[in-house]
């Protein structure tokens, strides 16, 4: 079982959208957040988006910023059916490789605290370094962009 990363484009906005609304909806309650359509439409259009595949099979996607130091992880969102056979583990060591080859400091990215995919983060090498309310900051460290600094 393959996983590779396609492009994304506004066809894939409303996949995205439910994926993410579905995944995140039990932490937005749970600290009195709301949810907005049109906030998550918005982001997208800023963002550089990837589809996660298994095969030929969309499970997933991943939303990217960035600024000069660092690459930042907006959304990761895997369906409920394909987690756990190693799609997480794949994209983040994509994305750790993707800051490091950018020649950028750092890939950061933010989780709800109650959000178990803190261990996933933890276990492919990214470290809390802060909060702000009820997220974690976290991000691994690109040894190459600093020793060429």
């Amino acid at each position: 079982m393959a996983f590779t990363l396609k492009a994304a484009s506004d066809h894939h906005l409303a996949f995205a959208r439910s994926l993410t609304h579905q995944a995140m909806d039990h932490y937005y309650g749970h600290y009195g957040l709301t949810w907005s359509d049109k906030g998550f439409d918005t982001a997208w259009a800023g963002r550089e988006n990837w589809l996660i595949c298994q095969d030929d099979r969309q499970i997933g996607f991943v939303s990217l910023s960035r600024d000069d130091n660092a690459l930042y992880i907006r959304e990761l969102h895997i369906l409920d059916t394909f987690r756990r056979q190693g799609a997480g583990s794949w994209v983040l060591d994509q994305m750790i490789a993707k800051a490091c080859a950018e020649n950028r400091g750092y890939l950061r990215l933010t989780v709800f605290k109650t959000n178990p995919a803190k261990r996933l983060y933890q276990r492919q090498g990214l470290s809390i370094v802060g909060e702000e309310g009820c997220f974690w900051r976290m991000e691994s460290v690109c040894l190459s962009a600093h020793s060429s600094r």
